[in-house]
This record gives structure tokens, C-alpha cells and sequence, in this order.
């Protein structure tokens, strides 16, 4: 176990930028065989929009990056944080971490970015896209993005978690992101057999229809079960979903500066 955590913290940048690559590509190809929605657009332009928002997204954990050696070097020496608190074994300590990193990190600054007005504006970037495929996961405005990557620091110094726990939760949050957002179709008792588990494809094609109650559910990334224990959770006929915001005007959601700009669009009258 400890040699399996020691590569996820030794893992070469080149490695970590290429995960994301191949999972990318991988439910670019399914998504070619298994639709769940079958509609007409430019894949390439869609994707066009998506990839210049990771860039930006890129380039935020490099600085980012730098941010989380300081702070692991501190909870090093400090021994700051819950697990330092007891001893038990690393599997478990790791399955506590992902645990919280989820909660945290993804369902708890997830909802707040729908609940609270001046977070929702720049959380509207990532659903104003009218066609949601894989690469939907890319699609976060640079704040947006900022504001994620905060909570996970902030779970982080809460649970006082060595680097190899974030770096292994990194890569899986980066698997389920695309795998959640892929135009995939599971068999329905398949997905909403893993649904009681994780979060499934169906299961977060729900939070991304165009308006409310829909919404404003299915916040989680990797584990069903926050949604389930906070009573946001949602589940039903998919054919009903129809993507994007009822307050944003579609036409544009393929142009990247239109979508810089759009929280900060005063024309746009934001219901939270």
C-alpha cells in the first residue's frame, strides 16, 4: 500500500497531464457508440470552447501546485489536522481522506456555488453548455475553478492528509469528472444500481437540465451518498433532460469570450 501511494506522489507532471488526456479520449471514443442523447452539433467546435477553459484550468493548478507543496511541508512538521489524531491503517486513512475531499471539495462547494448569487454567476459558465459531453467536464470558469480548489486545501488542512492521499484523489476525481459528464448511455438498471454507490452518468445528466428543481440536485462528483444523506438527490426519465440554463442565451455558449464574460453580464437576470 505504501509503495502504491509513494508513485502517486512521485508521479512526473507529463503522467498527471496525460491521465487527463486519455480519460478525455476514452469516453470521446464510447461516447461514438454508447449516446445517451443523440444530437446534431460540431463536436470539434463544442470542444473547442471546453479545451481553452482547461487550459486556463491548467494553468490555475500550476499555481495552485505550488500553494499545496507549502502546505504539506506544514502539516509535516506541524502534525496539524485529524489524522494525526489517531492511528489507524493507511487503507483506511485514505478511504477518510477521499471521503472528506469529497464532501468538501466537490458536494459541499458545489452547492454553494449554486446557492450563493455572486458564486452561481460564475458557476453558470459550466451550464449554459447546450450540448454536454466529456469534455462539459472541462468547462469552468477561471474563478469558478479557484474557488474548487480552495475547498480541497481546505480539506486537506482539515484532515491533516499526507500528499500521496490528495494526489490519488486528484486522479480519481479526474476519471469520474469525465465519466459522469460523457453523452454515455450504461443499461438504466446498471446505472441506477451504481447510483446507490457512486455518482453515475444519468445520475448527474439530471443536474445539468435546464432549470429548476433539476438544477439544484445531484451536486456529488465521485460518492452518491452526500446527495442521498442531504436530500438533494434525483433520479428519473432521462429523456425528459434538456441541457443548459433557462436565464442564458444559447447562441453563444460555444464562444469563449462570451462565456468569460457571462457571470459579469448585468443583462442576464440571475434567479438565486
Amino acid at each position: 500500500m505504501q509503495s502504491f501511494l509513494i508513485f502517486f506522489e512521485t508521479m512526473p507532471v507529463w503522467m498527471k497531464a496525460g491521465w487527463v488526456f486519455f480519460v478525455l479520449t476514452v469516453f470521446w471514443i464510447l461516447e461514438g457508440y454508447y449516446k445517451l442523447v443523440f444530437t446534431k452539433y460540431n463536436k470539434w467546435r463544442h470542444a473547442k470552447t471546453n479545451f481553452i477553459l482547461l487550459v486556463f484550468v491548467m494553468l490555475i493548478n500550476v499555481v495552485f501546485g505550488i500553494a499545496t507543496v507549502s502546505i504539506f511541508l506544514w502539516l509535516n512538521h506541524s502534525n496539524f489536522g485529524l489524522l494525526p489524531l489517531f492511528d489507524a491503517p493507511i487503507w483506511l486513512e485514505l478511504l477518510l481522506s477521499i471521503m472528506v475531499l469529497d464532501l468538501i471539495a466537490q458536494y459541499f462547494v458545489h452547492y454553494l456555488l449554486h446557492k450563493v448569487k455572486w458564486m452561481w454567476r460564475l458557476h453558470t459558465v459550466h451550464h449554459s453548455d447546450k450540448n454536454v459531453d466529456v469534455t462539459t467536464g472541462t468547462r469552468h470558469h477561471p474563478f469558478d475553478f479557484i474557488i474548487r480548489e480552495t475547498f480541497a486545501l481546505i480539506a486537506v488542512i482539515i484532515m491533516g492528509m499526507p500528499i500521496a492521499f490528495y494526489l490519488f484523489y486528484r486522479i480519481l476525481s479526474v476519471l469520474f469528472t469525465y465519466f459522469t459528464h460523457a453523452n454515455i448511455s450504461l443499461p438504466k438498471q446498471v446505472d441506477r444500481l451504481l447510483s446507490y454507490i457512486i455518482v453515475t452518468p444519468n445520475m448527474h445528466k439530471f443536474h445539468h437540465h435546464y432549470k429548476m428543481p433539476w438544477t439544484d440536485s445531484n451536486f456529488g462528483n465521485m460518492l452518491s451518498i452526500w446527495d442521498r444523506l442531504f436530500g438533494t438527490f434525483i433520479y428519473a426519465d432521462t429523456s425528459e433532460i434538456k441541457y443548459g440554463l433557462d436565464i442564458a442565451d444559447h447562441k453563444n455558449d460555444e464562444d469563449i469570450l462570451h462565456q468569460l464574460r457571462l457571470p459579469f453580464d448585468k443583462s442576464i437576470r440571475y434567479k438565486k
